[in-house]
This record gives structure tokens, sequence and C-alpha cells, in this order.
């Protein structure tokens, strides 16, 4: 307590979920010519699509499937002595990008879309990303019972010396962490984790009340 204030830390945690998920697949497909790799291209996008349209991920109005252009690139390889070259081989390569609601679904059909692989479809999945549409609103709400909280630590404070609590004088808003459920893990800049659908956020906020 100085000069007639005192200064104390509120903080606000709470527990969420996800409500949008995001994920790209990435479809290969090799073959010893360009014709070749292509047409292997073409029918392991077509067990892809109907992998993930047999667990519901289709585009539609909860969900975007978004196909990224094709690529093929030829590579080489050469004898480590001569520097000839001994064999050529084509890669094609498509990126299917996903934006989705149903978290859950997607979870899931991640956990098991390596399934593609003894089909002889080549998938290199991403992990997927999910985040919070209405995370504006949320901090307004951790922002306010974090100052509640700052409140009900001062009166505390102020209680034991004999003093009350007067107006508000000075905020000092801190970052948030949005971290996996009950981490310990802080990180001075703020944090956003988006590995898994539920989280935590922690606000905190540091408050300077006067004091009567």
């Amino acid at each position: 307590m100085v000069e007639n204030s005192i200064t104390v830390t509120g903080a606000s945690t709470e527990s969420f979920e996800s409500d949008i998920a995001k994920w790209s697949v990435q479809v290969r497909a090799t073959g010893k010519t360009q014709i070749d790799s292509f047409n292997k291209h073409k029918e392991s996008m077509k067990k892809t699509m109907n992998f993930l349209k047999a667990n519901g991920i289709e585009d539609g109005i909860k969900q975007e499937v978004y196909l990224g252009p094709a690529s093929i690139k030829e590579y080489e390889t050469k004898h480590p002595k001569t520097n000839e070259i001994i064999r050529t081989e084509w890669i094609t390569y498509q990126s299917i990008e996903i934006q989705s609601n149903d978290v859950h679904r997607i979870q899931k059909t991640h956990s098991k879309i390596t399934e593609l692989l003894g089909d002889g479809v080549l998938v290199r999945p991403s992990s997927p990303e999910f985040t919070y549409s209405k995370l504006a609103d949320k901090r307004v709400d951790m922002l306010a019972k974090a100052a509640k909280d700052a409140r009900i630590r001062a009166e505390a404070i102020a209680l034991q010396a004999g003093s009350e609590v007067g107006g508000l004088k000075k905020v000092n808003t801190g970052v948030f962490q949005i971290t996996v459920p009950n981490s310990t893990r802080v990180s001075s800049w703020g944090s956003y984790d988006t590995t898994t659908i539920k989280k935590d956020i922690t606000a905190v906020m540091g408050v300077t009340f006067a004091v009567k």
C-alpha cells in the first residue's frame, strides 16, 4: 500500500471448446513417367476423397473442402562416382484443405487417415488446428472477471489494514494465455495453443485502487 492506493493482480481462468478446425492432407503419387505419376495420383485422390466423404467430411454448410492445384516434379538419382543419372522419378502431389465446425469429426478422421496407406495411397496429413470463433467476446468477459477478482483481493488486503477500497485508479492489462487444459506453461508474450479442442484461457490484470 503506497500513498493511499493499493495495487493487486486479478486473474480469471475458464475452460472452453474450440469451434473451428483447420486441417490439410497432402496426397502424393510416384511414377516412372509423368503420365504414370499423374494417373496414379488421380486414383489416389479419388480414394482419399471417398475416404473423407465416408467419414462425413465433404463440402457443405458447416464445412469447406478446397483442392489446391496439383504439381508434378521430376527427381533424378545420380551415381555417386560417375554422376550418371541412374533413375528418374516423377512425383505428383496435391493438398486438400479443410475447414470445419465439426471439430470432433476432424479429430477422429485425422487419427485414422493413415489407413489409406494400406490402400496404396501416400498421404501426409498435417496436425489439425483448433481455434475459437468468439474469442474476442471471451476476452472481454475474462477481463471483467479478472477485474472483479482484483477488487476482491484488494478488499481482503485493505480489511486487514483497517481501510476501505475506493475507486479504480489504474489498470494494466496483461497478456492472455490460451493453453491445453491444466497447463502450467506461461509466456510473457501470451500464448494460443491450437493443438487441442479443449482449452484453458487465463486473463491477468494489474489494478490499482484508491484506499480510504
